[in-house]
């Protein structure tokens, strides 16, 4: 079943956008993570993506708490944030995540990676940003790394699922990049799509695409998709 995912980002325990200079205040819900989350699982959402922007940037979890919050829902959560080693990975799933996103930064290391995918793999899912073509990090930690060859290993290490976000869309409403969803999907893995994804429309055509979910930033937020109407269409 298809799965359309909002995603709620958190600084400092409050609603966040990633802007290319960092992370910025969102004013939707007065700023409370758990209100967007309760919005969200009302609105009939099965999964909804939750990424600590200062794990992500600082490499400091100042977010377990909202996260444990959210996890108290009704709902299965995937937590991101630029996850890049076992100890991160476990103080999610301590949180309480259904799932965690290993995060591209952590394909730098292809042993480092390897291991966790080995203990893990099947409650992860992989982070691949892509940007240009390449897979390029955003956050703590960039790396520059060829997609297909990575692609290439990082499913021959047991990768379960592969997250891939076309970074110069995300927050722009420009639609997803289908083709790269293709790309991604070839590796034979199940792929969530994100990056510019903003109505109806684009979720009907990364689920053409052979997708098995997407994840929704900022128009789920502020309203200007109807993720009600969104999911009952396309799940």
């Amino acid at each position: 079943m298809f799965e359309v995912i909002p995603a709620i980002d958190v600084s400092d325990g409050a609603l966040a956008t990633l802007t290319p200079t960092g992370p910025r205040p969102v004013q939707a819900f007065g700023g409370d993570p758990l209100a967007a989350a309760h919005a969200a699982v009302t609105a009939g959402a099965r999964w909804l993506h939750v990424v600590d922007v200062d794990l992500a940037f600082s490499g400091e979890a100042r977010n377990l708490e909202v996260l444990a919050e959210i996890t108290s829902l009704p709902v299965a959560v995937q937590a991101a944030g630029g996850v890049r080693d076992v100890e991160e990975v476990r103080a999610l799933f301590e949180a309480g995540a259904t799932r965690v996103v290993l995060g591209s930064a952590a394909l730098a290391d292809e042993q480092v990676a390897t291991t966790i995918l080995s203990a893990e793999g099947p409650r992860l899912a992989v982070g691949i940003e892509v940007d240009g073509g390449r897979i390029r990090s955003r956050g703590r930690d960039p790396v520059d790394l060829p997609l297909l060859e990575t692609l290439g290993w990082v499913v021959s290490a047991g990768a379960h699922m592969l997250l891939v976000t076309s970074v110069d869309r995300v927050g722009h409403r420009v639609g997803p990049d289908l083709e790269l969803v293709k790309r991604v999907g070839r590796a034979g893995r199940p792929v969530l799509a994100a990056g510019g994804i903003a109505s109806i429309g684009d979720l009907r055509n990364v689920r053409a695409a052979g997708a098995a979910g997407a994840v929704v930033g900022s128009a789920a937020l502020d309203s200007s998709m109807d993720l009600a109407a969104a999911i009952a269409e396309v799940t």
